[in-house]
């Protein structure tokens, strides 16, 4: 049942006298005046728009039986129903006769109000009801599963479809959180309009999490993602002013596959931010955004687990024994860029802009201090984990 509340009797009092020349009062359920174009009137009991309500038909008020009716005055008098439901009247002073053909547009114009109202409620009940079940969703607690299978029925989800999860963080930049938050919101408000299957969820003031479902074929599931990474991209641009990173996660099946691509796209926008940061020449921002991908980035978003314990600690020992040299930031580059360049000396030297020899003296060098032979593969992958677990400094 819609609300009449007074604000929205207020909003029809105030519509409604702008095209018509008579007083307007609008009536709750219970016959009382919560607006009027009369202020002194709000407040007051209504009979006339009692009996309108109790006979859910036009009542007509003249000069004559108006002293009889408390609260009344000459008119007419009409209820107002909403998707069957009776909420409230409406009520025009006058004689019967110069108000009563302009009673029915002043009742239309009401209820068409009232329902605007009514639909904008629910979307925005559905709105809240779909960001808690991503929420609730991306924090995968296991005892919150059976409340989560019947929230995705609610909300007609399949949960044998493909699920991805895309983190979307907004650059504050000059503008604050302040424009970050109005920037995710407009965002909201759009995809709700253009993609509604999209679910979306405000995690903080810079950050929402992006829940889509797609019908994946096994053999082009990492093209079908992409190619909706790239489109989800696309509207971001068009709807956005600000600079952003979209970063898109594993696709799997499931209420706990989504919740593993949440966590790989978070990885992934983390690693993905540092190596830009670093300069890492595969990972540059578009004309307006970053796009990361989880198969861009996935063996260090595998790996990053894997820096605490005694483990870690092993794994970072040979870059551990690097740091130590006087020279160590300049190795450090080399063989971060060497790595970049999947070994490739020619195409190392030439993005670091010196000589073969050079290369050549700074990775025999990173040997000595490491301990690790880079012509075996096993001593690289090591050398590789080092580095993905030890960032520079």
């Amino acid at each position: 049942m819609v609300n009449l509340s007074p604000a929205l009797a207020h909003d029809i009092v105030a519509r409604t006298m702008r095209i018509i020349p008579f007083n307007v009062n609008v009536m709750d359920a219970r016959g009382v005046i919560l607006a009027s174009g009369d202020a002194a009137r709000v407040g007051q009991l209504h009979d006339g728009a009692l009996l309108a309500l109790a006979r859910k038909a036009t009542v007509e008020v003249d000069a004559a039986s108006a002293p009889r009716l408390h609260g009344a005055r000459p008119g007419v008098n009409l209820p107002l129903m909403v998707a069957g439901q009776l909420c409230g009247a409406v009520g025009l002073s006058g004689a019967p006769d110069e108000v009563r053909q302009f009673g029915e547009l002043v009742r239309l114009t009401a209820e068409m109000i009232l329902e605007q109202a009514g639909l904008a409620g629910e979307l925005q009940r559905d709105t809240r009801y779909r960001e808690a079940f991503v929420l609730n969703l991306i924090r995968d607690d296991p005892e919150g599963r059976p409340e989560r299978e019947a929230w995705a029925r609610r909300l007609g989800l399949d949960l044998g479809r493909t699920w991805l999860m895309f983190v979307l963080e907004l650059d504050a930049g000059s503008g604050g959180e302040e424009a970050t938050l109005a920037g995710i919101q407009r965002l909201q408000l759009q995809w709700l309009a253009q993609r509604p299957d999209l679910l979306c969820a405000t995690v903080s003031p810079t950050e929402m999490a992006l829940l889509d479902a797609f019908d994946a074929d096994p053999r082009a599931l990492e093209t079908q993602a992409r190619r909706r990474h790239q489109a989800l991209a696309a509207l971001v641009r068009d709807a956005c002013a600000l600079p952003f990173t979209l970063t898109m996660g594993l696709p799997l099946p499931g209420l706990e596959g989504a919740a593993v691509s949440y966590q790989s796209a978070r990885a992934a926008a983390r690693i993905g931010r540092r190596r830009q940061a670093q300069g890492a020449p595969a990972i540059k921002r578009g004309d307006a955004g970053l796009q990361l991908s989880y198969y861009d980035l996935a063996l260090p978003v595998l790996l990053s687990h894997l820096d605490a314990g005694w483990q870690a600690d092993q794994l970072r020992q040979p870059m551990a024994r690097l740091a130590r040299e006087r020279s160590s930031a300049a190795l450090r580059r080399t063989l971060d860029v060497w790595f970049e360049n999947d070994g490739a000396a020619a195409q190392t030297a030439a993005a670091l802009h010196i000589h073969r020899n050079t290369l050549d003296y700074r990775l025999r060098r990173i040997e000595a201090l490491t301990g690790l032979a880079l012509t075996r593969m096993e001593n690289r992958l090591l050398l590789y984990v080092s580095a993905l677990l030890s960032p520079p400094n």
